[in-house]
């Protein structure tokens, strides 16, 4: 009776011969007999069992003799350079050793939480201090766009400090003309001195026309509206600037401005262009130099504008300087457009009710727009030329064309 060979394999106690840990050199034994591993050297050579296949990672099955297949009855046989012991830790309940056994506990309750706890354990402090950064920086950027942060206001930035002005007090003296009789004035002045530019006229008839345009209401006007006209003195040269209708827009936008004077609700302006309704509150004057010194003195010889309320009787003029018109200010870098909105807003100040100077507050500050700042921005020099306002204390401002320049 035969024995099935699958069944003779299985009873055989020598079939499998898998033994890690033994080495080159040691002897299997299979079925009673010594037979030679594979791996050993066998008469000074090594043999293999042509039977045998490899797998991957380098094991080895064995199978029949010369039948060329593998048994998956059998097991593997690693090759010799992979025949090495296994390996335990030497005491599993050591502490410190290897890698932590991760807590199922809390990475489950990890995963109850909402992405608001799961971004709160995972950033801690941050979590918190991030949306604060966040809304911090959203209300400086409102703030700065729309100009409701700052706290402090700035020097100057609620127009004159001399107190309210003295509209229609009757006065027949000129405003802003240097003091008479100041004889300590140096006349070398650097900052008062006429910068170099373009031409202008020198002398002009002492006669003017009015430049033709009118202009809408501008402000509220509760105390007054000031109604003005728009002259230039006859034999000026106006082309280099514009003409006569470059000057009268600039005056007129500049008085429209919301930083000129109607950003205070007492005062309004509209321009008109006759006498039909009797003479206006003023009349803005371009006019030339010689002119100028009949019309506002020269007891400081340094070119200057100003308001004369009665000029020849029965004129109010606001005298502007051609000369300055066309180059300027030392004290304004040669910021011409900026020095020209400041002389139309300075010596129309005067012709609305303030009558003073004022000087410069602190250091660094806007120059009011009542400071003298044709010849200088800074105190130690509108002393020298305006003792009664100004006292030095070595104070110096920037300067500023505007009566509210932060309207």
């Amino acid at each position: 009776m035969s024995v099935p060979v699958s069944a003779a394999r299985l009873c055989h106690p020598g079939a499998v011969t898998y033994d890690p840990g033994r080495r080159v050199g040691d002897r299997a034994r299979f079925g009673g007999q010594e037979r030679s591993d594979p791996g050993d050297r066998y008469g000074g050579q090594e043999r293999s069992d042509p039977g045998d296949r490899f797998g991957e990672h380098g094991v080895r099955y064995r199978g029949q003799r010369g039948t060329g297949r593998t048994d998956p009855d059998r097991m593997p046989v690693r090759r010799d350079d992979q025949r090495e012991p296994l390996r335990a830790q030497r005491d599993p309940l050591a502490e410190g050793l290897g890698r932590p056994r991760a807590n199922r506990d809390e990475h489950q309750q990890w995963r109850k939480q909402t992405w608001l706890g799961r971004f709160v354990s995972t950033y801690g402090w941050r979590a918190y201090a991030l949306p604060i950064l966040a809304v911090v920086t959203c209300v400086v950027l409102y703030q700065t766009v729309t100009g409701t942060g700052t706290s402090a206001v700035p020097v100057n930035a609620e127009g004159p400090v001399q107190g309210p002005p003295t509209i229609d007090a009757p006065s027949t003296a000129i405003v802003g003309a240097p003091p008479k009789g100041l004889t300590e004035f140096d006349a070398n002045l650097p900052t008062g001195i006429l910068p170099g530019g373009g031409p202008f006229t020198q002398a002009g008839a002492k006669t003017w026309h009015i430049v033709p345009g009118t202009s809408p209401k501008v402000g509220q006007g509760t105390e007054k509206t000031f109604t003005y006209t728009v002259e230039v003195e006859d034999g000026l040269d106006t082309a280099s600037f514009g003409g006569d209708e470059g000057f009268a827009r600039m005056v007129s936008e500049t008085l429209a401005n919301p930083k000129s004077w109607t950003h205070n609700a007492q005062f309004a302006f509209l321009r008109v262009d006759n006498d039909s309704e009797g003479p206006p509150d003023f009349r803005v004057s371009l006019t030339s130099p010689l002119t100028i010194r009949e019309g506002c003195g020269y007891d400081i010889p340094l070119e200057a504008s100003c308001y004369n309320p009665a000029y020849l009787g029965d004129q109010a003029r606001v005298f502007i300087n051609e000369a300055r018109w066309v180059r300027g200010a030392t004290s304004f870098q040669g910021d011409i457009g900026s020095y020209r909105q400041y002389v139309v807003n300075h010596e129309v100040g005067h012709a609305i009710g303030y009558r003073q100077h004022e000087p410069c507050p602190e250091n660094g500050a806007l120059a009011p727009i009542m400071m003298q700042q044709t010849f200088s921005t800074s105190n130690n020099d509108g002393a020298r030329f305006d003792p009664e306002s100004v006292k030095a204390d070595n104070l110096t401002c920037r300067f500023n064309p505007w009566p509210y320049p932060i309207a």
